[in-house]
């Protein structure tokens, strides 16, 4: 399961609409090879959902994470943190057992 904070997914929503999504918009969230720990996260907002996707919701918040990619994220809580010491979205994966300094790359 993917969990949504209260704080990410009421960001979520208001990128969704200041960027002009359809109300039906999920975030996508994907692990992909490369930064400085050797995998990194990709967000995106989509609308169709793809083969093997694991959809999930969470705090108003729909989420979907293909086969691949759950192997690495299962468990995981998006946050957000803004203001001026603020880092954006974050990721708290209880499987990364290296994280780089900036947040966005991580290792198993």
């Amino acid at each position: 399961m993917i969990q949504i904070s209260p704080e990410a997914a009421q960001k979520l929503a208001a990128l969704k609409k200041e960027e002009g999504k359809e109300e039906s918009a999920f975030l996508r969230v994907e692990v992909k090879k490369g930064g400085c720990s050797g995998l990194s996260y990709k967000m995106n907002f989509d609308t169709t959902q793809r083969d093997g996707d694991k959809l999930f919701e969470s705090n108003g918040q729909k989420v979907a994470v293909d086969p691949q990619s759950m192997l690495y994220i299962l468990g995981m809580t998006l946050e957000y943190s803004g203001g001026l010491n603020g880092k954006g979205f974050v990721f708290n994966n209880p499987n990364a057992s290296k994280h780089c300094g900036c947040g966005s790359s991580f290792n198993v």
